[in-house]
């Protein structure tokens, strides 16, 4: 199933902007609230739906990122990606995305969806714990931030995590997704 419009708008928890109401809105707006409300991120962090775009064969790609946790500095600190079905299938994708978000990557990368979680460690792949309650505090985000050298991807491993995110969003969501949950190429 993708993401569609239900018709309505409702307010965004973070920005208290009106935004459109989607099938998986509600979904996004009850992970930040528990963020914020359970787990202690900061609001004016938090920032949703950041684009993370990327060049594949000359074209810009990617997709968007459905919450991103930032320091005070501007410095992401931990992403989550909401994903509808087995959490598990999930992980490799969002691992791809932390490991090429700008600033990154980015140590602290969370699949989930709203009732279940895997918590990843960006630098081995790893998912270190599951379940919502798992999810790190903010206080245990800038613990694992401290201890997490910031290495850029060299050129060839960020091409292979590229063609790795490329091929989750183009070729098994994109008969599905591409309008909802892709970056489209510029001109389109």
């Amino acid at each position: 199933m993708h993401e569609v419009s239900l018709g309505g708008m409702l307010t965004d928890y973070l920005t208290g902007q009106t935004i459109e109401e989607t099938t998986y809105e509600e979904f996004r707006q009850a992970l930040a609230r528990y963020l914020v409300e359970e787990k202690g991120y900061p609001r004016r962090g938090l920032k949703p739906k950041v684009p993370l775009v990327f060049q594949i064969d000359g074209q810009d790609t990617g997709r968007h990122i459905d919450l991103v946790a930032y320091d005070d500095d501007g410095t992401p600190m931990a992403i989550v990606i909401f994903c509808a079905g087995d959490v598990g299938s999930f992980e490799r994708e969002t691992v791809s995305c932390a490991r090429l978000f700008p600033g990154g990557p980015v140590p602290v990368a969370i699949a989930s969806d709203s009732i279940g979680a895997s918590i990843l460690d960006t630098a081995t792949g790893d998912c270190t714990a599951t379940g919502v309650r798992a999810i790190p505090t903010w206080e245990e985000v800038l613990a694992i931030n401290a201890r997490t050298p910031r290495t850029p991807l060299p050129d060839e491993r960020r091409r292979k995590e590229e063609r790795i995110l490329h091929a989750y969003n183009g070729f098994l969501y994109g008969t599905c997704c591409s309008e909802s949950c892709r970056i489209p190429p510029k001109g389109k």
